[in-house]
């Protein structure tokens, strides 16, 4: 891919933009996708055991689409590539996830969007102190504050968040945020020397066939597969596949900080599209159009002024790693 055109600002927003309303539509479709196969709200088993045939099947939609884009079967080709998948899948999808559904069973929804919120945070905590990628600058900060602050109202719209702490709900969900920084950092730096999608589709099919075994073995088991559930699963699949793969190749282009404060739009969008697919237009105020304004203020804070391109001239498939 051309560097030039990657790092594009209209190409950084769109991009995202629909990486956000993918996964957006994703908040609706898994409610319903639980009620297809009657997986109650505190089915933590049940909800993994989904959640893992969902990334098996990602896996196996973005290792099809990249083969076919680079019309050969796309897989790691070394010791060192397939450390990599392992890792980003330890990260990426079993860690985040295991701890996100166990920390959500423990926690109500609102607090728990709240906290995944801070996941911009993080990865730019991360990828600019422990990896040292980019320089945090006083922009970035009150970007991600005034885009937090919209996270903020998009959750407290719909009424009071109580402020009690448990280490199994509040304090996974936070290590669920944690994980996926260090996956978004991780994924940049292993894009020198991989193919994005590569990385995407095997971390998908390791990771899912991981969370399926746990799920099984901590007694999940989904009683009602219909056809209009296999198609829901199908498309939080496509979710998964497409959208991640996007999201990978524009952190291999630019800094983590540009693209990862487009995670604040999550939420917002996973909001309206749940008011709409699920019956709730009641739901949306004043607060939510509110939060919408907060959120692209941050966006725009974060990615104005700054230079397009990421600080090293080492882009994927073109240089070198150490790692």
């Amino acid at each position: 891919m051309n560097k030039k055109f990657m790092t594009k600002p209209i190409v950084v927003w769109c991009g995202a933009l629909i990486c956000s309303i993918l996964w957006g539509s994703a908040f609706p479709c898994i409610k319903i996708g639980y009620k297809m196969m009657n997986i109650a709200g505190d089915d933590v088993a049940g909800q993994i055991l989904y959640a893992g045939y969902r990334f098996t099947l990602a896996g196996i939609m973005a290792i099809i689409i990249g083969s076919i884009m680079k019309k050969c079967f796309l897989h790691p080709t070394s010791v060192k590539s397939v450390k990599r998948v392992f890792v980003l899948s330890m990260y990426q999808t079993i860690l985040q996830y295991l701890f996100f559904y166990i920390g959500l069973a423990h926690t109500d929804g609102t607090k728990a969007s709240i906290i995944e919120g801070m996941n911009v945070f993080v990865a730019i905590i991360v990828s600019s102190i422990l990896f040292r990628m980019e320089k945090i600058s006083t922009k970035k900060v009150v970007g991600c504050i005034i885009g937090f602050i919209g996270v903020l109202l998009v959750n407290v719209s719909g009424g009071t968040i109580d402020f009690g702490f448990a280490f199994n709900g509040e304090g996974f969900i936070f290590l669920s945020t944690v994980a996926y920084a260090f996956s978004s950092a991780m994924m940049k730096r292993y894009s020198t020397e991989e193919n994005t999608i590569m990385l995407s589709g095997w971390q998908f099919l390791v990771g899912g066939i991981v969370m399926s075994i746990a799920g099984i073995l901590m007694g999940g088991h989904l009683e009602s597969f219909t056809g209009a559930g296999a198609l829901m699963l199908i498309y939080l699949a496509f979710i998964s596949s497409v959208a991640y793969s996007i999201w990978s190749i524009l952190l291999a282009y630019n800094p983590v900080s540009r693209v990862a404060v487009f995670g604040f739009m999550n939420p917002v969008i996973g909001f309206f599209l749940s008011a709409i697919l699920l019956n709730e237009i009641e739901t949306i105020g004043i607060l939510t159009f509110a939060a919408l304004i907060f959120v692209c203020v941050g966006i725009y804070i974060v990615n104005s002024g700054e230079k397009c391109a990421p600080e090293s001239d080492t882009f994927p498939n073109e240089g070198s790693s150490n790692v």
